[in-house]
């Protein structure tokens, strides 16, 4: 937990790196209350490949992950549309929506979200029934719920099979569709984003594989 502090100093100093956050982790897969504290994560927006291939091999940072994990698995992610804003900035730029793209292929989806304190506990009440209807998703790759302070700034990473789990998944589960409604109807967000990518590179393992390996690492 100590290097959440101690990382950064050298993160903000890293060249090309443009955005980034350290996550904790949740137990769950969406956001949620529980803390798993042995799993970490770091969120990074690069100005160019070879700025992200430094930081991989020089960079303190990078090498106490392979020294020091049990598990470690890393992403290479290709925006695909994103709207909102994180910390007042659109981390990926703005990006026009691409229609029925990369609708054979798997998807990353980011939902992010500041909650406000006065919604809160309707916040959390909705939870385990859209983890349970996640769950049920034979799309669904893999999920973990990530975030920069507990409670109150949460967020869901997720892979899906293809665009069109994606869309089911937000569209037709009746849990998913009523906390939608209910978030915009009362308001539960100061601010909030959803980005959907292409992957395109992975390595190691996520929960003892890598949820891309059957689509040879990457997606397309």
């Amino acid at each position: 937990m100590r290097y959440m502090a101690f990382d950064r100093p050298v993160l903000a100093d890293t060249a090309g790196l443009l955005f980034w956050r350290l996550l904790g982790s949740g137990r769950g897969a969406s956001m949620s209350l529980g803390a798993d504290l042995r799993r970490w994560a770091l969120l990074a927006v690069w100005s160019e490949e070879r700025a992200l291939e430094s930081f991989m091999e020089t960079s303190p940072v990078a090498a106490r992950w392979r020294d020091q994990a049990r598990e470690s698995w890393q992403v290479r992610l290709a925006p695909l549309a994103s709207r909102g804003r994180w910390g007042g900035v659109e981390p990926f730029g703005p990006i026009e929506e691409v229609p029925r793209r990369n609708t054979g292929g798997p998807v990353a989806v980011l939902t992010r979200a500041s909650i406000r304190p006065s919604r809160l506990v309707p916040f959390y009440r909705s939870v385990p029934q859209v983890e349970r209807l996640l769950s049920e998703q034979a799309g669904c790759l893999a999920s973990v719920g990530v975030g920069e302070w507990p409670l109150a700034r949460q967020a869901t990473f997720s892979l899906w099979r293809n665009s069109r789990a994606v869309r089911d998944f937000a569209y037709r589960g009746q849990a998913h569709r009523e906390a939608i409604g209910q978030t915009r109807a009362e308001g539960w967000y100061s601010e909030e984003l959803f980005a959907r990518f292409v992957p395109y590179g992975s390595e190691g393992t996520w929960n003892g594989a890598d949820p891309l390996a059957r689509y040879g690492g990457r997606g397309g």
